[in-house]
């Protein structure tokens, strides 16, 4: 069985669809994770999605993708601003890495506009809300395409 492209939730993102819809959206996570599937099995791809409030639960997911994942979707909502754990995690896998932020992270706050993800990840997708997640997995089936 082929490996599943793992997708990663921070804090926070379970409230999607109730929590500042003028800023993220009002697709729930489970409006997300439907159109995520929908397009991985499209371009012959399995999802395995997941959310936590937890740092040190992402922390082991992302060690888990190691070896049981093909490619790894993360937004790390406010962790990626301030965890250097989850960078060491991100940075441990050779799996290809897509970081999504529903906002645009740099039209924001000050403290948003850094990453510490995206020093680990290949690509970031910001700014498009739900869609982003959506284009980080057509955009993780084709790196995986030419390593096939």
């Amino acid at each position: 069985m082929e490996k599943p492209i793992l997708v990663l939730n921070g804090p926070n993102l379970n409230l999607l669809g109730q929590r500042e819809p003028d800023i993220y959206g009002h697709d729930t996570l489970a409006d997300i994770e439907k159109a995520v599937t929908t397009v991985a099995s499209a371009r012959g791809h399995t999802i395995d999605f997941r959310q936590s409030n937890l740092e040190g639960e992402l922390v082991d997911w992302v060690q888990w993708g190691r070896e049981n994942a093909c490619g790894l979707i993360v937004n790390a909502g406010a962790y990626s601003h301030t965890s250097i754990a989850l960078l060491d995690a991100l940075n441990a896998i050779t799996v290809p890495i897509v970081e999504v932020h529903l906002s645009n992270i740099f039209r924001r706050e000050d403290f948003r506009n850094h990453s510490y993800v995206s020093l680990a990840a290949g690509g970031v997708i910001c700014g498009l809300g739900a869609k982003g997640y959506e284009l980080a997995v057509l955009a993780l089936a084709d790196q995986l395409a030419t390593v096939e």
